[in-house]
């Protein structure tokens, strides 16, 4: 007789970093229970991420209709949804749940077992950390706190081939002059001298992000470089994709920032005011530049081509 599939529901919200630090846990769930069901409710354009890399199976959308349910007080799930939560042999909640509010109502609808994280950083711990450690409940202890993100063939290949299609497919650096907050980006104009050295010394010019949040950036960035090798109109997993395929990463303190080195980019993180006990991106691929006053514009030129283009290169 086969064995019932065990089931798993990942709760995440939140915006692309705070999925991106949550992956060492995810991984770790994986690699102990590899054949498991695992469904997450998050942000599709960003919980997608663990699709493709082998993580998750299937998201459905923290906005979708019902979810209200989950933090009403007293609770009102229909027949459909505690039917579902109990089918659930465990459910990971990351929400934020501060008054508890969440995992009652799903332990009244059934719910077999549920694992809460905050997702309020403390002070003096990374997030990789935090987020991990209520794991523990279930007898699995940090290992590889890196987060990581291994995309499959067919992600790969996709950025592969638009790269190819626009003959932009020698490009050595990824360069992301934005992030959720004007005070976390380098001036825009280092960007462009960064962009230009990076065109002169290896040979080909950077492909530079453009998000929704980027819009600002756009049209002074464009009138510095007209010829710039934009990434935008991607959806996140498309961006991935086209990362993938590039050796070196430049950015502020950002998501993408995170993806580029979960991806393991040879990544230089440009920190101004973010804690960078609690952010900054993990491995031995990161090089952090941190503005000791918090003021990004004390952060000279001269000191990220070194860890970007020169060291970059020395690495090779």
């Amino acid at each position: 007789m086969i064995a019932p599939r065990i089931r798993f529901l990942v709760l995440r919200g939140g915006a692309i970093g705070d999925f991106l630090v949550t992956l060492p846990a995810l991984r770790a769930i994986r690699e102990r229970w590899p054949e498991a069901y695992i469904e997450c409710i998050g942000y599709p354009h960003i919980a997608q991420l663990g699709v493709v890399g082998g993580l998750l199976n299937r998201v459905e959308s923290l906005d979708r209709a019902g979810m209200a349910a989950f933090f009403a007080k007293p609770a009102s799930f229909t027949e459909e949804q505690t039917e579902k939560i109990r089918s659930f042999q465990v459910i990971f909640s990351w929400l934020h749940d501060s008054n508890g509010t969440v995992r009652e109502n799903l332990m009244l609808a059934g719910a077999r077992q549920v694992v809460y994280g905050s997702p309020l950083i403390p002070a003096g711990c990374h997030a990789t950390d935090h987020l991990f450690a209520p794991l523990a409940e279930l007898a699995l202890y940090p290992e590889n706190m890196v987060p990581t993100l291994t995309l499959d063939s067919a992600t790969r290949t996709a950025g592969r081939d638009w790269l190819a299609k626009r003959q932009w497919a020698d490009a050595t650096h990824v360069v992301h002059p934005g992030s959720g907050s004007p005070r976390k980006n380098w001036p825009l104009d280092r960007f462009v001298a960064l962009s230009e050295t990076i065109a002169r010394d290896c040979g080909a010019p950077p492909l530079i992000v453009l998000g929704e949040a980027d819009a600002p950036l756009r049209e002074p960035l464009l009138a510095a470089c007209p010829d710039a090798r934009l990434l935008e109109q991607l959806t996140l997993v498309e961006l991935a994709g086209v990362m993938s395929q590039v050796p070196n990463y430049v950015g502020n303190d950002s998501g993408i920032t995170h993806l580029a080195a979960a991806l393991g980019l040879r990544v230089t993180a440009l920190f101004g005011p973010s804690n960078a006990v609690q952010w900054a991106p993990k491995g031995d691929r990161v090089t952090l530049l941190q503005a000791p006053s918090g003021n990004l514009s004390d952060i000279d030129l001269r000191e990220v081509v070194r860890a970007s283009v020169v060291d970059s290169s020395a690495r090779e």
